[in-house]
């Protein structure tokens, strides 16, 4: 029942779903040709108008075969072969609300249907339905796929690892364990590989996959990209420096490399980072991404007005992101706009109770705000996430020393003196002034 054509459409369905790094311009997403394939011999078992529906499907003559099937499903609406036929048909030609129920209806005729299976799978990925998208296709695998064989198959098990890579690292790797036990590896597969161990966190073994690619093909912009982000997680900033730099002058083009480099220079404080990130936000100003980027970098350059310009633009599309409402108060505390510090703060340790700059920026903008009792709390909720630091203590003892609680500030100013080893002398000399009045 297997039709030649149908290893086109499973080749061509998901590779919308994949992560660029994944992907490559000979092949299609899960590593095969997208050539399309001649047409099977006709079978007496099949009816003679499907057989005429999949000749046309097999020259790509979408409208022909389409009004073929049309006919024959109108007379026999649980030919559950003319069914993934038609839905084949309409997913070729971009109707995928269409391709869905045929092929769901294909499968409500023929439950053990793989190619429905696989196909309803393939085109929820497609669409970012992965949820709905994963039992389809972890149900194919448990099916026999007919005359296509195990290659059918492992692409499968190749579908459910791209799906797996970032919620489950673990389970994309036994995916694509499973695919390789009934298939050769591809230069797909050592990427998904690489790009599975990168989610994990198992930066050497990713950067030993990518580089392997990039033995065979240096032009490889997925590796690139892939290995350049493992360096950056390693801080081996000089190394993706240099390969960036190379990647940038073939494909100046390439707004993934122009940010890794951006990234890398910004972390070297090199300031090459901040025009080359403006040009990169003039080419792309929608890229929420670089937006973050530009503004971080102006914010380390010391121009908070130019970066919460940026800052604001983003929270107008993320008005609770905790992270942008931190960012944003930072840049307003150096601005001396500490009333406004105080809310975005506010807001931030609203959005997200566990962000520890949020709960440390309250406690500051609260003390400059004259609100002990504030300060006291934000310093409560952030001991619970990190130890003190001279910061903190100093925070401590005057926001109690504002209460009249000499007690407790004193024992703070304390452990201020006892920690800060000369750091911040201005507030060391108010401590130890503080402490003589205090033990009067």
């Amino acid at each position: 029942m297997f039709r030649s054509f149908f290893p086109v459409l499973v080749a061509v369905s998901l590779s919308a779903a994949l992560p660029i790094c994944a992907q490559n311009s000979s092949t299609d997403a899960l590593g095969a040709s997208t050539q399309p394939q001649a047409a099977p011999a006709e079978s007496p078992s099949i009816a003679p108008q499907v057989t005429d529906a999949e000749a046309a499907i097999s020259k790509s003559d979408w409208k022909s075969a389409e009004t073929t099937l049309n006919v024959w499903l109108a007379a026999n609406p649980h030919d559950a072969r003319a069914l993934f036929d038609a839905g084949y048909v309409a997913d070729a030609q971009s109707r995928p609300t269409d391709a869905e129920a045929l092929y769901r209806r294909a499968i409500e005729a023929d439950p053990k249907s793989f190619e429905a299976h696989i196909s309803l799978g393939l085109l929820l990925a497609r669409q970012g339905n992965t949820d709905d998208a994963r039992p389809e296709l972890a149900l194919a695998t448990t099916l026999d796929p007919g005359d296509a064989g195990p290659a059918m198959k492992a692409r499968a098990w190749r579908a459910l690892a791209r799906i797996d890579r970032v919620d489950d690292p673990g389970e994309a790797s036994n995916d694509l364990l499973e695919a390789l036990k009934i298939s050769p590896e591809t230069t797909a597969d050592t990427l998904l590989a690489a790009d599975i161990a990168d989610q994990a966190g198992e930066f050497d073994a990713a950067e030993t996959a990518y580089k392997r690619v990039l033995a065979q093909d240096p032009k490889s912009l997925p590796a690139t990209t892939g290995l350049a982000h493992v360096l950056i997680a390693h801080k081996q900033y000089a190394d993706a420096e240099t390969m960036l730099r190379t990647a940038v002058d073939k494909f100046p083009d390439n707004p993934v490399l122009s940010a890794q480099l951006a990234t890398v220079l910004a972390a070297q404080d090199k300031a090459e980072a901040l025009p080359l990130l403006q040009k990169l936000h003039d080419a792309h100003p929608q890229d929420l991404d670089i937006t973050r980027m530009l503004a971080a970098v102006l914010a380390d350059a010391g121009d908070y007005t130019g970066s919460d310009h940026y800052y604001l633009a983003l929270l107008t599309a993320n008005p609770a992101d905790a992270t942008l409402l931190v960012a944003h108060g930072q840049n307003l505390v150096h601005l001396l706009r500490y009333p406004d510090a105080f809310a975005a703060f506010n807001k931030a340790a609203e959005a997200d109770p566990a962000n520890v700059d949020a709960w440390s920026g309250l406690a500051f903008a609260a003390s400059r705000t004259n609100q002990p009792a504030v300060t006291i709390h934000a310093l409560t909720m952030r001991s619970k996430y990190l130890p003190e630091v001279p910061s903190t203590y100093f925070l401590w003892a005057t926001a109690y020393d504002s209460l009249h609680q000499s007690g407790q500030a004193a024992t703070y100013y304390q452990s201020f003196l006892d920690s800060s080893a000369g750091k911040f002398p201005d507030q060391e000399w108010q401590a130890k002034q503080r402490l003589k009045l205090l033990k009067k």
